[in-house]
């Protein structure tokens, strides 16, 4: 054994031991807002915090390191750091200053008083003047304080945080000005890593990773709202990315979200994955909210030239149509990297290219829906796209072309397509130029033919639609819906006259109105005012357009619901029980304010009647009290079950019958329930409208929404109660008790429950055409 060895290990352990006690040791820290020539930052001893109290800057060592950095922080209990000044000269001890120099620069200093990182300002200015600032934002700033020009600033000089009014910028030009995200090398080191995320300014942009100078990841080319490469990516006036071209080969990328009390950024991480996460801070931690890798197919060019990749399929990677594998042998085992090659040369160049007879036709194109376009397309003038093709068609070197609302008339020109993704909704058309002799292949054949009718089927569709809309719409312009009962639906002629009975007594601006209604041997149709939103269901559990429904406007919508229950109940001339209260009953106006539909299943309570029974359980599975389902007992408090359901439906953006067969339990009940006993009740809030400033009210609701759940129908508050708990005029709330079946799906008592109500109906006994005239 070497005895030196062991030694110096030792001695380097004890150093290393010494460095953490004494960087870790509590000592007395001051925050300042400005750092001067007289306000320097020292490590343990000072921070900087931003005005509104979101960053901080100061000293700090990463995960499993000893060295100190100088970092911008969010001011949240868990380090999280946007940005790293001296990311490759770390300080090796807890000596370290961050101060004004003589010559007007911000720079870190070490122990013994050398200089390890600067702003490095060309021209030296006036020492007195100098100040930095933290911003709200996150940016670093360094100003002359006498004019308040900037000097230089953080957010021109990213590490791997991209956060809100920063700007990615790229210039084909002039590299010096490009600003991108570069990766940590590791958890543990800042310092550069091996992935890079940029803006690619040549040709149409795109967002880019790159590893090793070649392509990891790209977002597609940006219309000018979102970038079509991502097809889950909407458009949003409040929430939203700006891409600006300054020049030609200059670009500049920003985001910005409406609701600046929720801290969300985007990040590149030590793997190469850009990750957007937002902080839920009633669990104390970040939450990632999307990913740029997703599947094996979001990885660039994993199909090689002239491959297309599906994640949804087995092989995930095929080669395009009028294209083979390069290397059978290796495609086979796996390895796609090699790509496809034609099968057949393209006419074009060729000397007869416009002959009309076998090889000498001229090339076609082939069109594939629904992809992710290839990487690096060239823009050309067109203003449809036939002239598109015809572009391509009469340049040889174009072998594929595409037209995008926002983008117009892309090209392809080249020897090789790379990275096309197949999706399942959104993307865009491709337009791939193959040989002639390509057309007799049978399998494009059949691709042409099915396009073609699906065109011609869509066409009828359109056509229908449009006819019906122009022909619905009353002589006056105003707009109608119609509620035509198909002929085998189980409501007869006795709940049809009960509909209409009920609801043409009814005028409230929470509940539909009725227009009219028609009763003509087997045909029965009502007509009501039109509902351009549709119903609540629609923007329940689907990402694309529960962002529209903000927490705010999910209050507007719970209250509006709340007190059109309240005017059936108790402010109507009639007192009446609506019995299927459901989102799909739940209809949105222009302005996503609700109104409760579908009265055919309603009953008419006169005089002092509180309750009644009946031996014909009608309803929705999921939303019935259980009193209702098993006895057919139904009353006011039956309808509050029923809201409570669509409450908490609400605020978790889950449909109730999403939790069937799941690992939380038997509903979004169950679920609600069990995170309420552990104290964790905003868990189940949507984390897309989740604000640590409303977490009070929002466990006020969910609260709200259990007690309305409770098994006992004597224990749940009626429908004016409700209202008073959710506007807060009552303050304190009390504790619901369990609501029912809540402890283990498969007992026998939950199989009883789920017998009896196989009997029942789904949207049997409302099953209507809802068309909009």
């Amino acid at each position: 054994m070497d005895l030196s060895h062991n030694t110096n290990l030792f001695s380097m352990l004890l150093q290393a031991i010494f460095l953490i006690c004494s960087c870790f040791l509590f000592k007395f820290t001051t925050s300042i807002d400005t750092i001067t020539i007289n306000k320097p930052v020292r490590d343990q001893e000072t921070v900087l915090i931003s005005n509104g109290q979101n960053f901080k800057l100061g000293f700090f060592s990463p995960p499993n390191s000893t060295y100190r950095y100088v970092g911008v922080m969010y001011n949240i209990p868990v380090m999280t750091v946007i940005w790293v000044a001296n990311r490759e000269s770390p300080l090796k001890d807890c000596n370290g200053t961050l101060e004004i120099s003589r010559d007007g620069n911000l720079v870190i200093l070490d122990g013994k008083k050398d200089v390890i990182w600067s702003t490095n300002l060309t021209n030296p200015v006036s020492l007195d003047t100098n100040v930095a600032h933290l911003l709200d934002t996150g940016n670093l700033v360094l100003k002359d304080n006498s004019n308040g020009m900037i000097l230089w600033e953080s957010f021109s000089h990213a590490s791997d945080s991209f956060v809100q009014r920063m700007a990615i910028t790229a210039d084909a030009g002039e590299s010096v000005n490009n600003n991108q995200l570069i990766s940590w090398r590791s958890i543990s080191d800042p310092s550069p890593g091996n992935y890079k995320a940029s803006i690619e300014p040549i040709g149409i942009p795109e967002v880019v990773v790159w590893s090793g100078g070649y392509p990891y990841w790209r977002s597609g080319q940006w219309d000018g709202q979102t970038f079509i490469g991502l097809p889950g990516m909407i458009s949003s006036y409040q929430n939203r990315f700006d891409l600006v071209n300054d020049r030609p080969g200059s670009e500049s990328l920003t985001f910005t979200y409406s609701n600046s009390s929720v801290m969300q950024y985007f990040v590149l991480n030590v793997s190469g994955v850009l990750q957007k996460k937002f902080w839920f801070g009633g669990m104390g931690h970040w939450e990632i909210a999307w990913s740029s890798i997703g599947n094996e197919c979001d990885v660039y060019g994993k199909c090689g030239p002239f491959g297309i990749c599906n994640s949804q399929e087995n092989p995930i990677c095929t080669c395009l149509p009028g294209f083979d594998p390069k290397n059978g042998h290796e495609w086979d085992n796996g390895d796609w990297s090699g790509g496809c090659a034609r099968k057949s040369a393209l006419q074009c160049g060729k000397k007869n290219n416009n002959s009309v007879d076998g090889a000498g036709k001229r090339d076609v194109f082939l069109r594939m829906s629904s992809v992710k376009l290839p990487f690096r397309a060239e823009s050309s003038p067109a203003n449809s796209e036939g002239e598109c093709g015809k572009i391509c068609l009469d340049n040889c070197s174009c072998i594929a072309y595409a037209y995008y609302d926002g983008i117009g008339c892309m090209l392809w020109n080249g020897k090789s397509l790379f990275d096309i993704q197949k999706f399942s909704k959104g993307g865009a058309r491709l337009y791939i130029r193959l040989a002639y002799s390509e057309l007799d292949n049978k399998k494009t054949w059949k691709a042409i033919i099915a396009t073609i009718v699906a065109l011609g089927f869509i066409s009828v569709v359109l056509c229908t639609y449009f006819t019906r809309k122009w022909l619905g719409k009353l002589p006056n312009g105003q707009e109608i819906a119609v509620k035509r009962l198909s002929r085998s639906s189980h409501q007869g002629a006795e709940e049809f006259m009960n509909e209409v009975e009920v609801i043409s007594k009814l005028q409230h601006r929470n509940l539909v109105r009725l227009i009219g209604c028609c009763a003509e041997g087997e045909e029965k149709a009502l007509v009501y005012e039109y509902m351009s939103n549709g119903s609540l269901d629609s923007y329940i559990d689907d990402l694309e357009k529960k962002e529209f429904l903000d927490w705010q406007k999910r209050v507007i919508i719970i209250e509006g619901i709340c007190r059109g229950l309240l005017y059936l109940h108790r402010d109507s001339r009639l007192r009446i029980i609506h019995r299927d209260l459901k989102a799909g009953n739940i209809l949105l106006d222009d302005e996503l304010n609700p109104k409760i539909s579908d009265f055919g299943m309603a009953r008419i309570f006169g005089g002092k009647e509180d309750q009644a029974n009946t031996i014909r359980v009608v309803g929705t599975y999921g939303y019935m009290a259980p009193e209702y389902a098993l006895e057919g007992r139904f009353s006011e408090k039956s309808d509050v079950y029923s809201f409570g359901v669509l409450l908490l439906e609400i605020l978790s953006g889950r449909k109730n019958s999403s939790f069937y067969q799941n690992e939380h339990g038997l509903s979004l009940i169950s679920y609600a329930w069990k995170l309420w006993n552990e104290a964790n009740i905003l868990r189940l809030i949507d984390p897309q409208i989740y604000d640590p400033m409303m977490e009070t009210e929002m466990k006020r609701y969910s609260n709200v929404g259990l007690l309305c759940v409770q098994e006992s129908a004597k224990d749940r508050p009626n429908i004016s109660t409700v209202l008073s708990m959710l506007c807060s005029e009552i303050a304190e709330l009390p504790d619901p008790n369990h609501p029912p079946f809540f402890v283990n799906h498969k007992t026998s008592q939950t199989e009883s429950l789920k017998n009896t109500l196989s009997e029942c109906s789904v949207n049997s006994v409302t099953v209507t055409n809802i068309q909009g005239r």
